[in-house]
């Protein structure tokens, strides 16, 4: 074999090596999920399925409300993801098309609250969420994220390189209302980063831990990763249960991830190449 035939064959080689340790931790997820806590431990640890499914599950539902945990999980991702495309496309839209006074201060401005520390608002997220008698509730955890920066400033880019000037000035010219130009011409056209900013924040609030945490207070109002989260003790984890309510959790994320990924590759290297 010539050195024009082995590159290829080391790079496959080398994707291949990394594929497998990427996808590792999940395969025994699944794995440990239909074992037992003296299974999961004993050394070799087990590496086929097992027989434990039923058992794993029946503990987890036991000590869980897990199906209720699963359905404010689904409520809150898709109240998010929502709430998020709405606001960050309006705002990048915005900022991309308009004109008007002190445009690049306020931008400016929304960048900045990216370089803060999320930490940095927690206290004063709990302050407003008590305040506005929240606490405990489902809409402390999608509403304050309606509007991120990160969206807006996705929008944003995405509405400067694909929407033409042109386009609105004529639709402008033929009486289209501006919410009639968002809606008709400028929501069609941005559908790829529309596409990609849906995906990351759904996977975003489906794994949000911190916020939860601050702001739940009952079991049966938590989401998936504080309720496993609940699972685990110093002395007596199920740890085929905990590995159950995970692998569950996982496959939601998985199934989106399969079916849009095409959309999340192009939307973020959309103006990449011209």
């Amino acid at each position: 074999m010539n050195s024009k035939n082995l590159s290829p064959l080391a790079a496959y080689i080398l994707v291949g090596i990394g594929a497998v340790i990427m996808l590792a931790p999940f395969y025994f997820m699944f794995v440990f999920a239909t074992h037992s806590r003296t299974e999961i431990f004993s050394l070799p640890p087990p590496i086929f399925f097992g027989d434990n499914f039923m058992e794993n599950l029946q503990i987890l539902t036991d000590r869980l409300p897990f199906w209720r945990n699963l359905w404010w999980s689904v409520y809150v991702a898709c109240a998010s993801t929502l709430l998020t495309l709405f606001f960050c496309t309006l705002g990048g839209y915005t900022f991309a098309i308009f004109e008007f006074r002190y445009k690049n201060i306020l931008f400016a401005i929304v960048l900045a609250t990216m370089l803060l520390p999320s930490f940095m608002n927690m206290i004063p997220t709990f302050m407003i969420m008590d305040l506005l008698g929240w606490i405990d509730t489902p809409r402390a955890l999608y509403i304050p994220t309606a509007a991120n920066a990160f969206g807006i400033f996705l929008m944003r880019q995405f509405a400067s390189s694909s929407i033409p000037k042109d386009l609105i000035e004529a639709a402008r010219m033929d009486g289209c209302s501006e919410f009639g130009i968002f809606g008709r011409i400028v929501l069609p056209l941005m559908r790829p980063a529309m596409g990609t900013l849906g995906l990351v924040t759904f996977i975003a609030s489906w794994n949000n831990f911190i916020s939860p945490l601050i702001v739940m207070r009952t079991p049966e109002n938590y989401t998936l990763p504080l309720a496993l989260r609940s699972l685990q003790s110093p002395v007596n984890t199920e740890w085929g249960a905990l590995m159950m309510g995970s692998a569950i959790a996982t496959i939601p994320l998985l199934i989106l991830f399969a079916m849009s990924s095409r959309q999340l590759i192009s939307g973020l290297t959309t103006g990449a190449v011209k």
